[in-house]
């Protein structure tokens, strides 16, 4: 064998190996970004108000595009964190925010009888429009803090490409600064916000599903699941799933996934749950929401291909549901 022979030989594992690597496929379930934490809060002066935030980072990165994220009722910025460490881990800053009001601090000092009482005062339109108020608080103050030289935040926010999601409550929330009017009179959106994702969504009694979500003009992923109740709220199974429906065609999707409980999206299952928890739930939860992110707040050509191909279907079970428009 002669030595060019040898050479290109060896030459060859080289380059399909190179090969391979450049045309990997696309995968949202893939996190590339060592991550860092911070805890912090806001001062809102307007409204003597402070907002306690939980940051979660890609390491060393500037410049990342933002997703704010907002609890449920009794929650707080700790809850759902398994999302905050894998969008970090995706090149995004999550912001998760803690809604004073209708947080934990409502329940944790009150008795087991009295807990169910606080807990639905709480959930009043008063606290409704305080946290409302609170996402356009935290984006005023977040611009400032990005263009600080000397803040922890200086120019690590993309804050021209903002997401919002939230969860129960917090669903409701998002939706309200998305596009949702929840009264003919009354439209609360957040311009800044360029998508959203509601987990365990809603809809209102006093206004109808079309003329709620019918001018919903940013792209909506929502999800929720067969068994997604909730003891506080009213909203049914159905109510959740008139939300899709009613939006315009375009850049709108659905999750519903079998046998998912309220208590899915979070990080733990409910002492009250009655179904097992299924681990894939969290996988599909990660993979959609990636997917969803980088195709619209990074315009990524591969991930809405992803998203509205059939690649789903590798990480769905067979009962769950996705839904597209």
């Amino acid at each position: 064998m002669s030595c060019m022979t040898s050479n290109l030989l060896l030459c060859i594992p080289i380059f399909l190996f190179a090969f391979v690597y450049q045309g990997k496929a696309y995968d949202p379930l893939d996190t590339f970004e060592s991550i860092e934490t911070l805890d912090w809060a806001i001062k809102d002066k307007s409204r003597n108000r402070s907002i306690p935030l939980k940051f979660y980072f890609p390491e060393g990165k500037t410049n990342s595009p933002v997703i704010l994220f907002s609890h449920g009722l009794g929650g707080s910025r700790n809850g759902c964190s398994y999302l905050g460490k894998h969008w970090a881990g995706r090149g995004y800053v999550a912001v998760f925010m803690q809604h004073i009001g209708s947080d934990e601090s409502v329940w944790k000092d009150v008795g087991p009888l009295r807990r169910m009482f606080t807990l639905k005062k709480a959930a009043s339109y008063k606290n409704f429009m305080l946290r409302v108020h609170d996402v356009s608080a935290v984006l005023d103050r977040l611009e400032k803090l990005n263009l600080k030289s000397d803040s922890t935040l200086s120019g690590k926010l993309n804050l021209s490409r903002v997401g919002m999601s939230g969860h129960s409550f917090g669903a409701l929330t998002t939706q309200a600064v998305s596009g949702e009017k929840i009264h003919l009179s009354v439209n609360l959106t957040e311009r800044r916000i360029k998508a959203a994702m509601p987990l365990s969504p809603g809809s209102r009694k006093m206004i109808s599903p079309d003329e709620a979500f019918g001018e919903v003009s940013i792209p909506w992923l929502l999800m929720t699941g067969t068994h997604d109740l909730a003891s506080i709220g009213g909203q049914t199974i159905d109510s959740r799933l008139a939300v899709f429906p009613a939006l315009p065609q375009g850049n709108h999707y659905e999750l519903v996934l079998n046998k998912a409980e309220h208590s899915a999206f979070n990080d733990k299952a409910f002492s009250k749950d009655k179904l097992p928890r299924n681990p894939n739930h969290h996988r599909v939860i990660l993979g959609l929401s990636t997917a969803f992110w980088d195709a619209y707040l990074r315009n990524d050509a591969e991930a809405r291909s992803w998203l509205n191909g059939d690649s789903p279907m590798n990480i769905l079970e067979k009962q769950d549901r996705l839904q597209k428009k």
